[in-house]
């Protein structure tokens, strides 16, 4: 079947009358903080809830021994946002908290987004401290949206990025994504196996979502199936006798080496004197996978199945999938459940929603900066683009930040910039021969401007970007830091602010 033949099969499968409404992101106004609803409250009560401001959605921090994120869930926002109103339950729910007055609640009935939006693609690889997505509107509308950006963006980009170190480990082998049942809830499952497709993974075992996302979905028995039977090799048989071409075999119930695997070659030469075009295919889920693997291989390869798939499972990640090749096991497929749809180096992507521009009266963009004592956790000021510099094969060499009044400057060998920790030194993008705007305009009005694109395209984006970026930034351990510096004039206007700040000022705001 072609790929519009698959989509074509899709949208007639789903259908609007059928997906179901949550994964949609219908009626989820709600889905926001208490401290959201009475920030809104406040700034209509002030009067200032039209004031025109800017926000960016960035993260500080790449999970442990990482050098990119895969960036994810732009989707399920942009469905969020498409169908955000307040129903008359919702109205109802908020009177009965006693916190807001009549005639806001009238407001809310009314309540329709009109904010813009500009976001990377999904599927693009993002770094810290850069925005992957900017909402510019009404300080109300913009507030109100802050979690829903936040819990749509950050889990998605978590697991899209552990799955795709899954895939760096994997190389070519098959992954598979089998996290549902240790995923936190059905909406996490969900939007987990989305975004493990994203990140790499070839299949789900997640039958929701491969009829929401059109994601291949895989499996085979539990040990149950054999257990139920009054012996493994009557289970075998029974399981080869339903799905004759595409037998996979647990082989770890009672014992591996003398039971399992001796029965499943057996099972597989029945079927193949039977006229199947059985290969062999078994899977390992516990033991020493490297001796078991070889052991399988050894003895199908014997039986004369020369391409035998050995699947492993049981508690992978990333780099126990790189230690098990380094022995030189014989898997050629991985099982991924627990350790991918938790992330479980790092259980939540830190990322954040700061203001960073205010309109006035006239029109002009202030922007806004947030100090600390910890340099680390200074915002960078106003209204941003983010440019990626590549070299003539088009590999990345860093970004860049600029402000959105800026004109980008034409690209040359050396491109200049101000390290955001170090205002007061300047330094260069070496080899600098492409570039790239990564912020596109996808909301206007508060409604998308273009079609979903399919998950099969982002995903092969997310592949085209892994593929580009250099060795360095891949490695599982100690991987490089990748560049993102400020332009010269964004240099400026941040060190200003934070002067103005140090000196005082309750608000430092400025422009150029």
């Amino acid at each position: 079947m072609t790929a519009n033949a698959r989509e074509g099969t899709r949208a007639v499968i789903l259908g609007s009358d059928i997906v179901e409404r949550w994964a949609r992101r219908e009626d989820q106004a709600l889905l926001t903080d208490l401290y959201q609803l009475t920030m809104m409250y406040g700034y209509w009560r002030t009067g200032r809830h039209r004031l025109r401001v800017s926000f960016e959605y960035f993260f500080r921090n790449l999970p442990p021994h990482t050098g990119f994120a895969v960036s994810c869930g732009l989707e399920q926002f942009l469905d969020y946002l498409d169908n955000l109103h307040f129903t008359d339950g919702d109205l109802a729910y908020l009177e009965s908290l006693g916190l807001f007055d009549g005639p806001f609640l009238e407001y809310l009935r009314g309540f329709q987004p009109q904010v813009d939006v500009y976001a990377v693609p999904e599927g693009t690889l993002m770094f810290p401290h850069e925005p992957a997505l900017r909402v510019e509107g009404g300080l109300a509308e913009a507030q109100l949206i802050e979690t829903a950006v936040l819990n749509c963006l950050n889990y998605a980009t978590l697991v899209a990025t552990k799955t795709a170190r899954v895939r760096l480990a994997a190389g070519d082998d098959y992954v598979m994504e089998f996290g549902l049942r240790r995923a936190q809830g059905p909406d996490g499952g969900l939007t987990g196996s989305r975004a493990a497709f994203v990140g790499g993974a070839d299949a789900t075992s997640n039958v929701l979502a491969g009829r929401l996302y059109g994601i291949p979905v895989r499996g085979t028995h539990a040990h149950s199936w054999v257990m139920s039977f009054p012996d493994e090799l009557s289970a075998f048989r029974a399981y080869a006798q339903i799905y004759p071409d595409s037998t996979l075999l647990l082989v770890d119930t009672y014992d591996t080496l003398t039971s399992g695997l001796p029965h499943a070659v057996q099972v597989f030469r029945e079927l193949r004197e039977a006229g199947h075009h059985a290969q062999g295919a078994v899977r390992l889920d516990s033991g020493d996978l490297a001796k078991l693997s070889k052991a399988a291989h050894c003895m199908f390869t014997e039986a004369g199945f020369a391409h035998p798939t050995i699947v492993a499972s049981n508690e992978l990640d990333e780099d126990l999938i790189a230690d098990l090749k380094r022995q030189g096991a014989k898997v050629n497929s991985w099982g991924v459940g627990t350790h991918l749809i938790t992330a479980s180096t790092q259980p939540a992507l830190g990322g954040i929603y700061k203001l960073v521009a205010v309109a006035d009266d006239g029109g002009w963009w202030e922007p806004r900066l947030k100090l600390s004592s910890n340099p680390a956790k200074m915002t960078d000021p106003g209204r941003k683009q983010v440019v990626r510099y590549r070299d003539e094969a088009g590999h990345p060499l860093g970004d860049i930040l600029y402000l959105t009044d800026e004109e980008l400057p034409d690209v040359e060998a050396s491109m200049p910039y101000v390290p955001r920790d170090m205002l007061a030194f300047r330094r260069v993008l070496e080899g600098a021969a492409q570039a790239e705007p990564l912020l596109r305009p996808v909301a206007k009005a508060g409604r998308r401007l273009e079609p979903s694109p399919s998950l099969t395209e982002v995903r092969r984006r997310a592949q085209q970007e892994m593929r580009s970026l250099p060795d360095e930034y891949r490695r599982l351990r100690n991987p490089h830091v990748y560049e993102v510096g400020l332009s010269l004039p964004l240099g400026r206007v941040k060190t200003r602010l934070v002067r103005e700040g140090q000196a005082g000022s309750a608000a430092p705001c400025g422009s150029l």
